[in-house]
């Protein structure tokens, strides 16, 4: 398995503003679709928003117009930039595959807490 590393989450006020990052080795070599889930205890990961190499990106209706999905392939890092936080916005996020070969399924990490506060 190939680990990612996340990094960027914290606590933020509602209406604030959060970047996240996530450095995967390989997914620019191995053409992989990436995403970012975010997952609340007790509840099932959720997706947020996806990147593909050849559609582009897709949004949750719940982030739409509040979030944007980014890459840079250069450094294998992918981003995601949280504006307008609301409170239902607390969770873990976490990046991994979600489009190609099964190499681009082997990510795992442990991904970076949101806190967003009222």
């Amino acid at each position: 398995r190939v680990q990612v590393k996340e990094s960027g989450g914290g606590s933020a006020q509602a209406g604030g503003s959060l970047r996240l990052s996530c450095t995967a080795p390989g997914f620019t070599s191995h053409n992989c679709g990436m995403g970012w889930f975010r997952q609340v205890p007790g509840k099932s990961r959720q997706w947020v928003a996806s990147i593909h190499p050849t559609t582009g990106t897709n949004y949750a209706d719940s982030v739409k117009g509040r979030f944007t999905i980014s890459e840079d392939k250069a450094t294998d890092t992918l981003y995601l930039q949280m504006n307008s936080l609301e409170p239902e916005d607390t969770a873990t996020y976490s990046c991994s595959g979600t489009w190609g070969t099964s190499w681009c399924y082997d990510y795992w990490g442990l991904g970076t807490q949101v806190t967003v506060s009222s």
